[in-house]
């Protein structure tokens, strides 16, 4: 290794390297790439929401250059762009291995929304947080795979609480030079543009494109000077507007997601619908089968071999349904081409196709032209089945054809930086030990080992299994990770309540250095405040909670953090009421409620608390994923069996609320579940915490945590759960 600092020309290729990855997420997902960032400004870091493409605005290009005169910082420069390039170019991946029909013919992944990082604040909640981490995982598998969906340039809202504890909300604009997206051009450099039919109105749009590893979504945006400015608003907000606006951004995703991918010259073989808002998808594949000449049957028959549906939504009221009048409307010039009466047309929609009052639905319409379809867990899986049993007449509910593969996370992009580091010295010797070294990865950036893509191994269940072995990992340095967690978990929420209340002018209720305690058992609520998650369960036994909370020697405190919709007034009572607790009650200082939950605050919250709390009214949490993305980290569940909890827990690796069976009354049900919850922390949950021996070690508690690893993390990885789909749908290998 030289000493010398690098020569003009390679100080403008590590540049040119760092703007290029700075456009590609692949960064979120690898911490050497962050730190550099985070390095070349750290105030920068922070208030620019961990954004590399605004770093890289804030250092100028001569500050850059000169930066990378430092040997030291040219060199982690270098290793880390070695790394993205050997990762970009890998040809040994397992999809060429097991299905490399999907490199020539991909699968196209449709989802209203994508939740990568919080630079790109695009995503609503658990639906496309999900969509994100499948995206990941098919980059890191070697998918062939294309995302669309919308360019929102709002995004979701702030959520900002105010002095009577009410959410309010407010929008940022996102300016496309300050996020990690690029243009689609055409073969001129202009942006590429392509238009739909709406109403009686073409409307035009153009495209942008996210890099995520190996792997494009791209994001149709209709923000164009052609186009009336209610249509130019079409993109403006995530599930923004009223019926109207929301049926128009369905046929700008699905119609239009079809024609960009024509235009691109892309032929998926697979179209899959992450929830029914894509679904108006078919009816552009009808109509470009009918347009080439084909029988309207035939037509029809074709594209259910393309298409496939999964699900989301276990309740009647979360399927979008629009009325005969609306799809008149919106949909006049798409019926005509495809030559259907309009009672046909809506009949592609309804259950009962004879109804003419009944709205059309868009899942029956994904589920009537789909070869397969699944639910996101086994519960959620015949939760389905027994609902749509109608669209099958003549089939018991078993043999109604929904499937289900139950929902995971990517481990790479949950896992913290600490623990990211944790894991990779745990891995190094073994790394360095195992690998071939004589099979090196040249790259333009330089040399690497064999072993260089470690992270790989976060999803095997041979790599978890190895934490239950004490010779490998410790007791001491599971508890050792864990206090450094939740240190950094109370430091973050000091810092964030101390703004939420300098912003609010409210005085100073709470000695914020003092908030909370780094030594009591810190429990973890997170997620949409939807009224059936139930987040105030706990509070259910409110005088006993706060015997808890100040018991001198076995304390317990909570920290909650979500988002209602802004037209959800009963989840926004739960949040008002919540955080008056935390104010004003007995609870102050041991219960905090951080405003504005996000992808940061998540990883934060995910990775601190000892205890993650998930009480749904059972049966109506399809999956949940925000569960999954402790485990890694040491953190344990304590869950209704609802979603994917009643497929992970055994009794010995978190804890359970209630049994596996639920009441049919929500009174009853909520009363069950909160004794049952109260049960749980005092009998299980608080004494196997504060059982320690005479080192300060609490053995049984570690013990939970090994087992959580190994039975959790690899099984319930999105590199598993992409792969199923590979299997089990994309490119099912005939049965023998």
């Amino acid at each position: 290794m030289t000493n010398a600092a690098p020569t003009p020309a390679e100080i403008t290729e590590l540049a040119r390297g760092l703007h290029t990855l700075s456009r590609n997420l692949w960064w979120t997902w690898n911490q050497e790439a962050q730190e550099i960032f985070h390095e070349l400004s750290p105030r920068g870091w922070q208030n620019l929401y961990h954004n590399a493409v605004a770093i890289l605005h804030e250092v100028s290009d001569a500050e850059l250059r000169v930066r990378l005169l430092d040997v030291e910082f040219a060199r982690k420069v270098r290793g880390m762009l070695a790394r993205f390039d050997a990762y970009m170019s890998e040809k040994d991946t397992w999809t060429a291995k097991e299905a490399p029909q999907l490199l020539k013919n991909p699968v196209a992944y449709f989802s209203a929304e994508f939740g990568f990082h919080e630079t790109l604040p695009i995503a609503a909640g658990g639906l496309g947080i999900l969509a994100g981490d499948h995206t990941k995982s098919a980059s890191d598998i070697g998918l062939g795979f294309h995302g669309i969906s919308l360019f929102y340039r709002e995004g979701y809202f702030q959520q900002q609480i105010s002095q009577e504890n009410w959410q309010t909300e407010s929008y940022n604009l996102l300016k496309p030079k300050n996020i990690p997206i690029e243009p689609v051009l055409n073969s001129g450099g202009e942006p590429l543009v392509l238009s739909v039919e709406i109403a009686m109105s073409t409307v035009y749009f153009h495209a942008w494109r996210v890099n995520v590893g190996r792997v494009s979504v791209y994001l149709l945006d209709c923000d164009r000077p052609e186009n009336e400015q209610r249509f130019r608003d079409l993109t403006l907000r995530v599930y923004g507007g009223d019926s109207t606006t929301r049926i128009m951004q369905e046929v700008l995703l699905g119609v239009g997601g079809v024609r960009l991918l024509r235009a691109l010259g892309l032929q998926p073989s697979v179209f899959h619908m992450n929830e029914g808002h894509a679904a108006f998808l078919v009816l552009e594949l009808l109509r470009e089968k009918l347009a080439s000449g084909k029988a309207y049957a035939d037509s029809v028959a074709q594209t259910r071999k393309e298409c496939i549906f999964t699900t989301h939504t276990p309740v009647e009221a979360g399927h979008d349904r629009f009325t005969p009048d609306l799809m008149g409307y919106v949909l006049n010039k798409l019926q005509a081409e495809l030559g259907l009466s309009f009672d046909d047309f809506m009949g592609l929609g309804r259950v009962d196709v004879k109804n003419m009052s009944e709205p059309f639905c868009m899942t029956v319409l994904a589920l009537k032209v789909s070869r397969a379809a699944n639910g996101v867990s086994e519960l959620h899986g015949s939760v389905s089945r027994q609902m749509w049993q109608g669209l099958f007449p003549g089939k018991t509910v078993d043999e109604v054809p929904i499937g289900s593969i139950t929902n995971g996370i990517h481990v790479p992009g949950w896992m913290k930086g600490p623990v990211r580091k944790f894991w990779q010295r745990k891995l190094a010797a073994e790394i360095a030990a195992s690998s071939d070294q004589s099979k090196v990865v040249q790259t333009r950036f330089g040399t690497l080992p064999a072993g260089w893509n470690w992270e790989a191994r976060l999803d095997s269940v041979d790599f978890w299994q190895r934490v239950a072995d004490p010779a490998f990992l410790s007791d001491e340095e599971i508890w050792a990770l864990r206090y450094r967690l939740r240190r950094e978990l109370i430091e973050f929420t000091r810092r964030r309540l101390l703004l939420q209340g300098q912003r609010l002018s409210q005085g100073d209720f709470i000695a914020f250095d003092q908030l909370l305690k780094p030594d009591a058992l810190t429990i973890g609520f997170a997620r949409r405040f939807a009224t059936y998650k139930r987040a105030p369960l706990v509070f259910q036994q409110f005088e006993n909670i706060v015997k808890l909370a100040h018991d001198p020697l076995r304390p317990v405190q909570f920290v909650f953090a979500g988002k209602a919709h802004p037209r959800d007034d009963d989840g926004k009572r739960f949040i008002q009421h919540i955080i008056h607790l935390s104010k004003f009650s007995e609870l102050k200082g041991s219960l905090v409620f951080i405003e504005n939950y996000d992808v940061h605050v998540a990883r934060m919250m995910v990775s601190g608390c000892d205890v993650w709390l998930n009480n749904p009214r059972r049966p109506l949490e399809a999956s949940g994923t925000s569960g999954q993305k402790t485990s890694c980290h040491g953190c344990l569940n304590l869950s209704i069996l609802d979603g994917w909890w009643r497929e992970g827990y055994d009794g010995t690796n978190g804890f359970a609320i209630g049994e596996d069976s639920h009441p049919d009354s929500i009174e009853e049900q909520d009363r069950l579940d909160s004794e049952s919850l109260y049960r749980a922390l005092t009998e299980q949950v608080i004494p196997s915490f504060y059982q320690r021996d005479a080192n300060g070690i609490p053995r049984q508690w570690i013990g939970k945590i090994r087992r959580a690893m190994v039975t959790l993390v690899a099984q319930f990885s999105t590199g598993r759960m992409v792969r199923d789909y590979v299997n089990n749908y994309y490119a099912p290998k005939p049965k023998a």
